[in-house]
């Protein structure tokens, strides 16, 4: 049970993966400036845990369903999977959105 979480992001991530792909939101349309989003945006939300962490504000929240892996006091592996999937799925609806209003044909599938 302690990997449930863990597990749940990583499925998650990967319909990320496959909508993208899919539909050409992010990394199929520009892999390096999408690679670069990405960690920008990972980054400042780590920074911004770290903040919160270090004021006292943010605390790791005991339960059977995480790890229990850390890495950094009060930081759970599991919080960078999730700010991975938090930036990739406002990256693809970003990508979806734009290319409905400018009518992009891009974001149609693939045969």
């Amino acid at each position: 049970m302690g990997v449930l979480y863990l597990v749940a992001l990583v499925i998650a991530l990967t319909g990320m993966v496959m909508l993208d792909r899919r539909f050409r939101l992010f990394f199929w349309r520009s892999a390096r400036r999408a690679a670069v989003v990405l960690v920008v945006g990972v980054l400042f939300f780590l920074a911004w845990d770290l903040s919160g962490i270090g004021l006292g504000i943010f605390f790791r929240g005991e339960t059977t369903f995480m790890t229990g892996l850390v890495i950094a006091p009060e930081l759970p592996i599991e919080e960078l999977f999730f700010l991975t999937l938090l930036c990739y799925l406002t990256m693809n609806l970003f990508g979806f959105v734009s290319a409905r209003v400018s009518g992009s044909s891009s974001s149609r599938p693939h045969r």
